[in-house]
């Protein structure tokens, strides 16, 4: 096979502290090779010096050769003559890579006009084929948006049009598929996989999805601590995995048909042991315990009772070009007290709208909203201060929802000051247990956001949304972008607060494995409306809906064929 990509010897370091050590990995063409690892591992640092787009502050030692050039050494002229064309790249999040005051379709078409010549009007007609080619609806009509009227998963599309616009040879795909639900997901993949056998193109996938490692790559690369502790054939890597760390992540990941749910499982979880560099380091999967469910009794109690959340028939609409468009059509919902509901839908298809008119921070149009037997659907905002105190909501993004100039006390101390609890002592005293609850290091309370991993800022949302100890928490792909490692963290520790608090959950996620484990019964959402309902096991297994097959049968296969030996870890086994 022809080596279209050679990383030698790569090191990265920022400030003196290494981030990327003794690097190497090498990818031909028209192969996928995965690079997967824990959040902070070196993954995305490692893809961004590809094409030098790290920091100043980084020094690189080594060599990437593309098609024999060291793209280290190249001035920085003949490196533009590489991005955007010979070498795309997908990034991770698509709202902070797209200008958010040009039009998508200027933005799809400067690679062309710089790149290819292309006229302005030349490139805004390629724009809308890729547009139309990412399957972005009405893309004539959508070419001249901005990226924050989009929904999430549309503006992802966008950046993959970007990114192949100029037929490279190698795409660099940052998590491209973190933010789309299971249909699109697999679109998306099958696109890339249709233009990687077209084009030639090779693609280096980076991604915490194992069911999207095991169907789409030839080849994996698991890194931890910034070096690379195995590399092996996919198949190879499943079946067998070598090193320990690789085992510990096969082994949390989840999957539709793995059996597992929270009343029954506990996930295991990832522990370094003491002991070697991080080369040699140890690891092992965390011992887990019976899980003994002291609410499920009370939970069956409570549904008799009545609904803690109940909505009924809920429209919501926004201003269109063309007159109002209704993104939520007549939604009745109910959550009992101790329950765990999840939410599933296609993106657009309605879901973050109706969680923000639960939440009251958008007007409904007609419909009511009752928590605890009270309606909430008309109330002033001004008055809404129970409500909110009551009703909180995890965030998709903990980074864009934390700010940036407040320390974690300060964050979690805003919420209680807001709501008028307690006096400064007793602040001090519910945050210390918040923090200590959700498993926060004890020096956290004075630092910021951007001095935390991605999983610990999650941490800091489950925080400030518990601080006020609320009864019910609506959950907006609250582990989407975190890796299967961490995932599990966060599953066993909502799971456990809802324990401890006696917490409700609203549960929106477009990872069908993830609300299979976690949720007790199951709502599919699809244009605007509920189009079914079950528990959380006869609605996978027997799906009455079109649509609803339709999503199962669009998630990734959970591993290759012959590594049906990896079976579930049993609590207690």
């Amino acid at each position: 096979m022809t080596r279209l990509l050679s990383i030698e010897d790569l090191s990265i370091a920022f400030s003196g502290r290494a981030a990327v050590t003794d690097f190497n990995l090498d990818i031909h063409a028209s192969e996928t090779v995965a690079l997967v690892g824990e959040s902070g591992c070196g993954k995305s640092t490692t893809a961004l010096s590809i094409l030098r787009l790290l920091p100043a502050s980084a020094r690189l030692q080594g060599a990437i050769r593309f098609d024999g050039e060291d793209l280290l050494a190249l001035p920085e002229p003949a490196l533009r003559k590489i991005r955007g064309n010979r070498i795309g790249m997908i990034f991770q999040e698509p709202m902070t890579s797209l200008n958010p005051v040009l039009s998508i379709g200027f933005q799809i078409g400067e690679a062309l006009r710089l790149h290819e010549g292309l006229s302005r009007r030349a490139a805004l007609a390629r724009a809308e084929e890729l547009l139309d080619l990412v399957r972005i609806p009405e893309p004539h009509r959508r070419l001249h948006d901005h990226p924050h009227q989009l929904s999430g998963g549309q503006r992802q599309r966008v950046m993959i049009a970007a990114a192949i616009a100029c037929r490279p040879r190698l795409l660099i795909a940052d998590e491209p598929t973190t933010a789309l639900d299971v249909t699109i997901q697999a679109q998306i993949l099958e696109l890339l996989g249709t233009l990687r056998k077209e084009l030639s193109m090779s693609l280096l996938l980076i991604t915490h999805d194992l069911g999207v490692v095991a169907q789409w790559a030839d080849r994996v690369a698991v890194m931890y601590q910034g070096r690379k502790v195995e590399e092996a054939d996919t198949h190879a890597l499943f079946e067998r995995p070598a090193h320990p760390y690789s085992r510990g992540l096969l082994g949390s990941a989840l999957h539709l048909d793995d059996g597992r749910h929270y009343h029954d499982y506990r996930l295991p979880e990832i522990a370094a042991m003491a002991g070697g560099g991080p080369g040699e380091a140890r690891f092992e999967l965390t011992s887990t315990q019976p899980r003994i469910l002291v609410q499920e009794q009370r939970h069956e109690q409570h549904l008799q009772a009545g609904p803690l959340l109940s909505v009924q028939d809920l429209r919501v609409s926004y201003p269109g070009a063309d007159g109002p468009v209704e993104a939520v059509k007549g939604v009745s919902l109910q959550v009992a007290r101790g329950e765990s509901v999840g939410l599933v839908g296609e993106s657009g298809c309605g879901k973050s709208t109706l969680s923000k008119a639960i939440m009251r921070l958008i007007d409904n149009d007609a419909g009511s909203i009752v928590l605890g037997g009270q309606h909430y659907e008309k109330t002033p905002r001004r008055a809404l201060g129970d409500y909110r105190r009551r009703v909180q909501m995890i965030f998709q993004d903990p980074y864009g929802s934390l700010n940036p100039r407040q320390n974690v006390e300060t964050l979690l101390e805003t919420a209680l000051a807001i709501h008028k609890i307690g006096n400064a002592a007793e602040r001090r005293a519910r945050i210390r247990k918040i923090v200590d609850a959700v498993g926060l290091p004890s020096d956290a309370l004075r630092r910021y956001p951007n001095e935390f991993s991605g999983g610990q800022r999650q941490r800091i949302g489950i925080a400030r949304a518990l601080v006020l100890q609320p009864e019910l928490i609506i959950c907006d792909e609250p582990v989407s972008a975190l890796d299967v490692s961490i995932q599990a963290q966060i599953l066993n520790l909502l799971v456990d607060l809802k324990q401890e608090f006696g917490l409700s959950y609203l549960f929106i996620s477009h990872d069908l494995s993830v609300v299979h484990y976690f949720s007790d019964r199951v709502l599919v959402m699809y244009g605007g409306r509920i189009v079914e309902e079950g528990d959380h096991e006869s609605i996978w297994r027997a799906p009455a809906h079109a649509y609803t097959r339709q999503l199962i049968d669009a998630v990734p296969l959970a591993r290759p064929p012959q590594a049906a030996e990896l079976l579930p870890i049993a609590v207690g086994a």
